[in-house]
């Protein structure tokens, strides 16, 4: 299991690299063919706009075997990094917006696959410490791989960028062939329903699940909708130069290694709604240090940032590959991912637009919103745990008759319920997920 594990963080490094130095690049070399700054940054929109698609993309991986389509997607990766070698002048700028869009898609794809295969390869008490691994790895990367692009596109342009780029995906396919499966392999579905309304109704039906994802997706989402204000502090309020944004986003970068290194023994003893909830909530002390005129307050602020984002993330990834059925791991991860990213593309518009208002409005309303959520859901938490307290079992007197069974809308294959109408764990109605009996006091979902 130790060597699945390494083999997992090493494969993250390999693509974090690749994926970093390239998408920089991708950026550098359409500012430097074209001279204009929108179309460079129309190429991280092409890497970004595949994440809407994650929830259909995901049921192609669930349809598939993982470890080949996780080799060949890879590999499938090449041939487009090589094809830059030919671009010589601003009338080949399509083709780094057609890479860059089919780096997005695929890794959407290896996202979705990595999430339905590790736990095939793992047991689940492990994976949180691997995720969190994981993240560590790639956040370290993104510390190194910024600086080793541009140098390389310094030294001897994007060409070189491309070759280098293109030799990390054949590396990690090489390493997905070492990955041995350990644990029962999932069986082949076919769903009727779309991969959409699959993966929402696994989410919208497990309290971990959507309580984890749900914190995510709002720290994530505020993130983006404080860049604004961040630049603006930074520039501004701060009136510190521009090159200061790379000391906090190092300082940034050494928090989310930190974070990734703790989080797994964090998951294990606190569970990931709890680890969700306090990520989430640290981001609003972020924001609340954002808005205080001193530079130092600023460099805490993002190590606490590197350190509460990941936590979200991480608590909400664990969240999905350990409670959801394994036929539909692929779509549920697919949706997750665009649950928890799709909102940068509506709160980084709008904050562009509250920044007007000021950066310390727009902090605060941050600040605001993510203890909302936190607020939210720790009511739903202690509402749960009333439920259980108060949930006793339900004795028969001697002699009494057994209750009358009944199914649910008439159909007695997808379970009976015996005097109670919905789950005594979480008190949620009967879903088509497979559900467990506890002796005398009805039933439970299989996941509470």
């Amino acid at each position: 299991m130790r060597r699945n594990a390494l083999l997992f963080v090493a494969i993250s490094l390999l693509s974090g690299f690749g994926s970093t130095t390239m998408s920089l690049v991708a950026g550098i070399w359409i500012l430097d063919l074209t001279g204009s700054g929108s179309l460079a940054a129309l190429a991280g929109v092409c890497v970004f706009a595949p994440v809407l698609a994650g929830p259909w993309l995901g049921g192609v991986v669930d349809r598939l075997p993982r470890r080949p389509t996780l080799i060949a997607v890879h590999l499938l990766l090449v041939p487009p990094l090589l094809s830059l070698l030919v671009v010589r002048d601003a009338g080949d700028t399509w083709l780094l917006f057609a890479v860059s869009l089919a780096y997005g898609i695929g890794y959407v794809l290896i996202d979705a696959g990595e999430s339905a295969l590790l736990p095939e390869t793992l047991p689940a008490e492990r994976l949180g410490a691997v995720n969190g691994w994981r993240t560590s790895a790639q956040e370290g990367v993104k510390l190194v791989a910024p600086l080793a692009g541009a140098g390389l596109y310094a030294w001897q342009g994007g060409h070189l960028v491309a070759m280098v780029s293109a030799t990390m995906p054949v590396l990690a396919a090489v390493l997905y062939t070492a990955v041995r499966p350990a644990g029962r392999r999932p069986v082949a579905t076919t769903a009727r329903r779309p991969g959409l309304r699959a993966g929402l109704a696994v989410i919208r039906r497990r309290p971990v699940i959507h309580r984890s994802v749900g914190l995510a997706a709002v720290a994530i989402g505020l993130s983006g909708f404080t860049t604004a204000a961040y630049y603006q502090v930074v520039t501004g309020d701060l009136a510190m130069p521009s090159t200061f944004l790379g000391v906090l986003l190092s300082a940034q970068g050494a928090g989310s290694i930190a974070a990734g290194l703790v989080a797994g023994r964090l998951i294990d003893r606190l569970g990931p709604v709890r680890v969700a909830t306090a990520g989430t909530a640290l981001f609003a002390v972020v924001c609340a240090g954002r808005c205080l005129p001193w530079w130092p307050a600023a460099v805490a602020a993002s190590l606490l940032a590197g350190l509460a984002l990941p936590w979200a993330l991480i608590a909400a990834v664990t969240a999905v590959q350990t409670r959801t059925p394994a036929r539909r791991l692929g779509r549920v991860a697919g949706t997750a991912t665009t649950v928890m990213f799709g909102p940068v593309a509506v709160t980084t518009p709008l904050g562009s637009a509250a920044v007007a208002l000021g950066a310390r409005p727009t902090f605060a309303l941050a600040a605001a919103l993510c203890l909302a959520a936190v607020a939210v859901v720790t009511a739903g938490q202690r509402r749960t745990t009333a439920f259980r307290i108060h949930a006793r079992p339900l004795r028969r007197s001697p002699g009494a008759p057994r209750p009358t069974r009944r199914s649910w809308k008439g159909r007695p294959g997808r379970g009976w319920l015996w005097r109670r109408s919905t789950c005594w764990w979480c008190s949620v109605p009967p879903c088509s997920s497979a559900r467990r009996w506890a002796a005398g006091t009805g039933w439970r979902h299989r996941c509470c």
